[in-house]
């Protein structure tokens, strides 16, 4: 079991390197209210979360 859980902390930890290396600080917090929104089963806090990474996800111009 703890084998497992530490494998899952390095994978959280290496995504979330990945989205700050490619989306920047905006990444990392539209990620954490997206995942916290989620938890809390709070509908406003997903959506703003989901809105920012569409944003950064879309082609600009």
């Amino acid at each position: 079991m703890p084998l497992i859980a530490l494998a899952l902390a390095a994978l959280a930890i290496g995504f979330e390197q990945f989205v700050q290396s490619k989306f920047g600080a905006m990444g990392i917090i539209a990620l954490v209210a997206l995942s916290l929104g989620l938890k809390a089963k709070n509908p406003l806090l997903s959506g703003i979360g989901a809105v920012i990474l569409v944003m950064l996800l879309a082609p600009s111009g």
